[in-house]
């Protein structure tokens, strides 16, 4: 049986296990090829795996290698992959560690091209409103190597074109790592001098490889957001790159690009001079319409005898001051008859007249008056009398003439025996005057 010391801890057995793969030539560099399965990008390192019918593998693939890659990992993506195979001791799974990942049957620069592509597409970058060129610029700004067959082209066309522009180079590197931040670089520069009609921005032809810095997401942006029209003229006819497709106008060549940009000098002073003649002719055929019109008129009766222009008039003014003078003349009349009928009356209603006629009615007002006054105060006196008869017929003087009186006490009406006790001094009052008395005996009725 085995003793204790024979037994390895779990940590052991990993580290020992770890050491083996670590040391084996054959596992330091695998090429596998899977499908990518539990992808889900994070902030730094990524872990998924890799898959296939029978069998699925950990993956780790830390962040500077995988910002190396071209394109976008997808999960169900079939990829190629070169690593190392190594155990992770603190849970015993064996992974494989990715130095290097490209799609299986399309490449890497390809599908990165196709996922940008569509992103873009899908934000409206390549459908959005294109800036118009200039008809006739005056400044040229072109981006590209100062070395290369481009802007030999561009400059030989533009010269044979229209020599009055002005070609201004920006060199920049269109190859390489470097060629994506010259290319920013120069189209901010450009924009921030704000002196020029439009850009010219490419470069011959090439591999993906050669022209990828053209497919850059920023470099993409930075056409889309120039304030100044840009011409994108990248490799051959058969190129097509993302530039091409955000830039304002695409070209398939350099000289086409020139040719985009400026009219033909030539071409465009035949046009103003044919513009010129037309306006000439058209002026010539308007002065001689004029001056027929000018020559009917001249012939016109109007200016050979000027006076049948007013005899009308003078006829109708005329006709106007005869009917004027017989409608003042009938005014006058009826006015002259007004006043004959108002003068009338006015005779028949003179001042004295009427003032006769008012004092006979005031007289009859006076007399009614008075009358009216006699009248009031006859029944105003018969009232007064029956109201005196009235009143008498109510006085205590009548009653106590009668033999009746009131007894006080301290001013105060005695009205029943209870009020009087004996000894009292009461006053009696009569009809004639008063007189003092004394109580003997009060007696109350029974009743």
């Amino acid at each position: 049986m085995a003793t204790s010391s024979q037994y390895l801890t779990v940590s052991a057995l990993t580290k020992y296990l770890h050491a083996k793969f670590t040391r084996d030539p054959y596992l330091q560099k695998v090429y596998l090829t899977g499908e990518i399965s539990n992808f889900r990008k994070r902030p730094r390192h990524q872990y998924f795996s890799l898959k296939d019918d029978g069998a699925k593998i950990d993956v780790v693939m830390f962040e500077y290698s995988f910002n190396r890659l071209k394109f976008q990992p997808e999960n169900g993506m079939k990829v190629l992959v070169t690593g190392r195979v190594d155990l992770y001791e603190a849970n015993g799974n064996y992974q494989i560690i990715i130095d290097e990942m490209q799609p299986d049957g399309i490449g890497a620069l390809y599908q990165a091209y196709e996922q940008l592509k569509a992103k873009l597409a899908a934000e409206g970058l390549f459908s959005r409103p294109k800036r118009p060129l200039v008809k006739f610029p005056r400044r040229i700004a072109v981006i590209t190597s100062e070395s290369g067959a481009v802007i030999k082209d561009i400059i030989t066309t533009t010269r044979r074109r229209y020599p009055l522009v002005q070609l201004v180079l920006f060199p920049a590197v269109v190859q390489g790592d470097a060629a994506a931040d010259s290319l920013i670089g120069r189209l901010k520069e450009v924009n921030a001098r704000g002196d020029f009609d439009t850009i010219i921005i490419g470069r011959g032809g090439g591999s993906i490889e050669d022209l990828w810095p053209f497919n850059e997401e920023n470099v993409a942006r930075a056409i889309v957001a120039s304030q100044i029209p840009v011409i994108s003229s990248v490799g051959h006819e058969t190129d097509t790159t993302i530039a091409d497709l955000v830039a304002d106008q695409r070209a398939a060549t350099p000289t086409a690009a020139a040719e985009l940009a400026t009219p033909v000098l030539q071409e465009e002073l035949v046009k103003l001079k044919t513009q010129a003649n037309r306006l000439t002719q058209a002026f010539s055929q308007l002065i001689r319409y004029r001056q027929q019109e000018l020559a009917k008129l001249m012939n016109s009766y109007i200016f050979k005898q000027p006076q049948r222009l007013y005899e009308n008039y003078a006829q109708k003014l005329d006709l106007l001051e005869s009917r004027q003078t017989q409608a003042l003349a009938v005014i006058i009349q009826q006015n002259k008859q007004l006043t004959a009928n108002l003068t009338q009356r006015l005779l028949q209603q003179t001042p004295a007249q009427r003032l006769a006629l008012e004092k006979q009615a005031l007289a009859r007002q006076k007399e009614r008056l008075i009358q009216a006054v006699i009248h009031y105060l006859h029944d105003y006196e018969t009232h007064l009398l029956r109201s005196i008869q009235s009143l008498e017929m109510l006085s205590p003087l009548k009653v106590m003439g009668r033999g009746f009186s009131y007894v006080t006490v301290a001013d105060q009406v005695i009205k029943q025996s209870k009020d009087l006790h004996v000894n009292d001094q009461v006053t009696l009052h009569l009809v004639d005057g008063e007189a003092t008395a004394k109580i003997l005996s009060v007696t109350k009725d029974e009743k």
